[in-house]
């Protein structure tokens, strides 16, 4: 499976508008950074995580030619505000988009996108879509998908698990019960906002805390702020763990 990381910062993006900070000026490619979504492929499908406010710059930038689905974390405006570039993956492939998603990141959907949802809109000026609740595993296009719930905040948000592989972006916190779903994992990747303390997001010394105790053998960092740059950042990590960037191109197994 390969998995191409779209965007890597946080719901700002980096640069951040009105910012003249020394991350938000810096040549260093790695410290642009679009807002978080990744897409994995397997078995000649496509299969996006969250429908970022970017979706349209990211899917012209990594010429994302088919979109077989998407897994919802949650639905925040960064997570979800590309949705209506959904409507040219219908035009090319003649049909709706199964979305994922827990019941109430999918009724915020509803709320958020009614237009898309009203039988009485026109087709063809919205994205059509076929939303399905999920609480546990199922499966997609041949594999096994594993929803792993953490905190976000207060609220509860879904992180996936495919294989090997785990993607867990905006976490504050990890309930005890989803520990289980994250032993054996090849590559963890998680949520680093910034060094500070953030009450709605881990912080760097939190995120490499959790990284260590799931024990992953390689941990990528995501969802970061204009307080992480790329290289000074870097060189103060662990040697199992790194900072993603965009355009960031990594191969895991599914099995």
């Amino acid at each position: 499976m390969k998995v191409t990381f779209l965007g890597s910062g946080t719901s700002t993006g980096v640069p951040v508008p009105t910012c003249d900070c020394a991350v938000c000026r810096s040549d260093d490619p790695r410290d642009s950074r679009l807002r978080p979504s990744i897409v994995m492929e397997w078995n000649g499908v496509s299969i996006l995580v969250d429908t970022s406010t970017d979706l349209r710059q990211q899917a012209l930038r990594h010429r994302l030619a088919r979109v077989d689905a998407v897994l919802y974390t949650h639905p925040h405006a960064d997570h979800i505000l590309g949705v209506d570039e959904l409507r040219l993956y219908n035009w090319r492939q003649r049909g709706p988009v199964v979305v994922y998603g827990s019941r109430r990141t999918l009724d915020a959907l509803k709320r958020t996108f009614w237009y898309v949802f009203d039988p009485d809109e026109t087709a063809g000026t919205r994205p059509l879509l076929d939303p399905r609740v999920i609480e546990t595993p199922f499966e997609l296009h041949g594999v096994n998908v594993v929803p792993v719930p953490v905190l976000h905040g207060r609220h509860e948000i879904f992180g996936y698990r495919v294989g090997r592989f785990a993607y867990l972006t905006d976490v504050s916190a990890i309930p005890e019960a989803s520990y289980p779903l994250l032993e054996g994992l090849d590559l963890l990747v998680i949520s680093a906002l910034r060094p500070r303390p953030h009450p709605m997001h881990l912080s760097l010394e939190q995120s490499l805390n959790e990284a260590a105790r799931i024990g992953a053998n390689r941990t990528l960092l995501t969802h970061m702020s204009h307080e992480m740059p790329h290289r000074e950042i870097s060189g103060t990590l662990p040697e199992t763990v790194e900072l993603a960037y965009d355009g960031l191109v990594v191969e895991v197994t599914h099995a």
